[in-house]
């Protein structure tokens, strides 16, 4: 059986109203996106304490999915008048069905840190079980290793953590980062994401990997200041986070930041620099790591 996807392009004030009154038409699922996702023009969304919530996309793009037999146009034209919405553009794509649990799987192999750290899914056996091996399964939120950013950072701790190091790894998602740490020597480490299901994800897999954690939502984070802050968020968030950031890191501590774009390192060093004695960058397929000593 196949099934037939629209994408529906939409304003933000109507996203959420549309997408339920296709489901109540006959979509199987709904979801929404950002519009520009993959482009230059995407736009992360985070929420931090003190700071406005913004909930979606202002440019949105419902993703909806029907079966092969459903007549998709009279759905949406039906769902539009429902709530007083002119014809909305859209496009439609068959998807063929697949074993998506198969095809997931074969996505994600072991992936070698450096000589003593891999990430393994608990499917592969241990490429080198003398190794430090993190088992870790794609999940609910991002953080497999696979990405650039996190192996950048994944390095910079197996590199430079001398053990009984407290971390923070702010923006967590799956705790790759915050497992990884205890594993390669931190004393202490401490996870934080905006997302429930990061904290959920993050908290099963250090169940998995058999270290002790701790995962908090932003305005759950307990006082306190680390001998090492990790974040490997977006550019947009770091712009914004900086100081916060500083504050929670020791005099002599380091910072570790990534998810930033080789031709933003300028500018983010610009900000940083206010609080840290900056390294020089490192990248990796256009993407940056940078780290720094707190003044």
């Amino acid at each position: 059986m196949s099934y037939q996807q629209a994408n529906i392009p939409v304003q933000e004030v109507i996203a959420e109203t549309f997408s339920d009154a296709l489901m109540d038409c006959g979509a199987l699922s709904t979801a929404i996106e950002d519009a520009f996702a993959g482009t230059d023009n995407e736009q992360p969304i985070f929420g931090e304490p003190g700071m406005p919530e913004q909930q979606l996309w202002q440019q949105s793009k419902i993703v909806a999915l029907f079966d092969e037999q459903a007549d998709v146009a009279s759905i949406i034209a039906q769902a539009a008048q429902s709530i007083n919405l002119p014809q909305p553009e859209y496009t439609i794509e068959t998807l063929e069905e697949q074993d998506w649990v198969r095809l997931t799987q074969s996505q994600f192999d072991p992936i070698k840190i450096s000589d003593r750290l891999w990430i393994t899914p608990t499917w592969h056996e241990s490429p080198d079980s003398n190794a430090i091996n993190l088992r870790l399964d794609p999940g609910l939120a991002f953080g497999t290793g696979s990405h650039p950013t996190t192996h950048l950072c994944l390095q910079w701790l197996d590199n430079n953590l001398k053990g009984g190091e407290s971390v923070l790894d702010y923006g967590c998602g799956s705790g790759i980062l915050t497992i990884a740490a205890l594993k390669v020597g931190a004393g202490s480490a401490t996870g934080v994401d905006i997302d429930p299901q990061a904290i959920r994800a993050s908290n099963d897999n250090a169940v998995q990997n058999d270290v002790q954690a701790a995962f908090y939502l932003p305005d759950g984070l307990p006082e306190g200041q680390f001998d090492v802050v990790v974040a490997n968020i977006l550019a947009n968030p770091l712009r914004m986070l900086g100081e916060m950031l500083a504050a929670r890191t020791k005099t002599g501590g380091r910072i570790v930041l990534s998810g930033i774009l080789a031709e933003q390192i300028d500018e983010m060093s610009g900000i940083y620099s206010q609080w840290f004695d900056l390294a020089p960058a490192i990248t990796d397929n256009g993407w940056a790591c940078l780290s720094g000593v707190r003044r």
